[in-house]
């Protein structure tokens, strides 16, 4: 496609003077049972008429962060960015089955375009740790519908493009090469060849027939979880936001797919940010860049190869037969930092997060990041395919299409049942 000119859609996502806050219960009131939420209603609503203060907790999780996520382009960035997030992990589960209300300031710009000029929900791609499918679909009929239902986006347009372009240059394409990309871009179908691209991809071939979730015994939970990769992938998303892929996998599987990844974002110009916790060395080695979040706050965001050097200046050193990402989970942390410290001749005083977040701004990384930041995006330098304004990737009619097709396949596989209800209402009638 470079040959004749074609440029694919890229995205970089920046964010400046982010801040996300939450108010929940500390404690045991924080659990959902019927004795909690109800005195909960009861204080709220006294809250309300300002008889009780409220007993609420503020919570920060993301506190004034600014930094990029940048678009896979043949630059400067030497090649195709990766980044991997290290959160709070306690402040998140004392989160979970609470019902929040988050608060958030900033800005944050597709390409230089502010959430308003776009449709970021079709942009992006958010890969959730849970996972949510029907146990009685199979996993290639699971892809086969989302990809059905988000449409194939630009590609028919740029391999029309494509095709006139090369035939004014006389340029013949690769016969399996034209069929793949032709089949790729046709909308509507029930079985696409991208879905059994993914399925390669992320090793799902050997159960792509089998069903199965926590209620229906089938697939393993690492399988559960490609399938949940799986299904933002076959999407026409540039940006894919991925939250704790490797819950659930061995070390080797969570390589496996984070490399094949790797070659998605190479091979087709998109961006990725994934959140792991304690990768192990090979997996940590293919990504160049990192943001390192704690308490709130971003500690370091640069490539990987410099990560350590920023914490030697701080007067921290990662033993030799010690993993880096388990160094860099435990040199912020009160508990465990003294053991790093490399200045024995100085007694050690704890270096606080505002401490290390201040000093990046100093360090040539953080320097580098503040002089991008400083620098606009230009907008007209963004694809006209990169960022999405319509609400749905089909029509409406084929939306209803998918949905009936698979309802109908559900019910012709669960056919006894409905077959047996129909009888007792037909019995009850008479």
């Amino acid at each position: 496609m470079l040959g004749v000119g074609i440029k694919l859609p890229a995205i970089e996502v920046q964010f400046e003077h982010l801040n996300v806050e939450a108010k929940a219960y500390a404690g045991s009131r924080a659990l959902p049972t019927l004795i909690n939420s109800s005195v909960n209603i009861v204080e709220s609503f006294l809250g309300y008429l300002h008889i009780l203060p409220s007993r609420k907790r503020r919570l920060t999780i993301l506190e004034d962060v600014s930094g990029i996520i940048r678009l896979s382009s043949l630059s400067s960035f030497k090649g195709f960015k990766f980044l991997v997030t290290k959160f709070v992990t306690d402040l998140v589960s004392s989160l979970i089955q609470v019902k929040i209300a988050l608060q958030f300031s900033g800005t944050v710009t597709y390409n230089g375009h502010g959430m308003q000029e776009s449709v970021p929900q079709r942009t992006a791609a958010y890969i959730s740790q849970h996972d949510l499918h029907i146990g009685e679909t199979t996993i290639r009929e699971t892809l086969a519908f989302v990809a059905r239902c988000q449409g194939v986006g630009s590609r028919y347009d740029m391999l029309a493009e494509l095709s006139r372009r090369e035939r004014a240059a006389n340029i013949k394409l690769d016969p399996d090469l034209d069929v793949f990309m032709k089949a790729a871009a046709t909308e509507g179908q029930k079985a696409s060849v991208v879905t059994d691209y993914i399925l390669k991809v992320l090793d799902l071939e050997v159960c792509a027939d089998m069903v199965g979730d926590a209620m229906i015994r089938g697939v393993s939970g690492g399988q559960r979880k490609r399938v949940t990769t799986g299904e933002m992938l076959v999407g026409p998303a540039k940006a894919l936001f991925m939250d704790e892929i490797s819950t659930g996998l061995d070390s080797s599987k969570t390589y496996h797919i984070v490399k094949s990844l790797k070659q998605y974002v190479h091979n087709l110009n998109g961006t990725a940010l994934i959140s792991l916790l304690q990768p192990v060395p090979e997996t940590y080695e293919l990504f160049d860049d990192i943001i390192l979040v704690s308490e709130g706050q971003i500690v370091y965001q640069g490539p990987h190869e410099h990560v350590l050097d920023f914490f030697e200046s701080m007067g921290f050193k990662c033993p030799e037969r010690k993993c880096v990402p388990d160094f860099l989970q435990e040199v912020t942390s009160k508990k465990d930092q003294m053991q790093y410290w490399t200045h024995r001749n100085e007694r050690h005083k704890f270096i606080t997060v505002k401490e290390f977040t201040k000093a990046f701004q100093s360090f040539h990384a953080g320097q580098r990041l503040r002089n991008e930041l400083g620098t606009p995006f230009p907008k007209i330098e963004s694809h006209l395919a990169a960022l999405t304004t319509k609400k749905y990737g089909v029509s409406q009619y084929e939306l209803l299409k998918a949905s009936f097709a698979r309802q109908y396949l559900l019910m012709k596989r669960n056919s006894f049942v409905y077959i047996f209800k129909l009888t007792q209402v037909c019995i009850v009638i008479l």
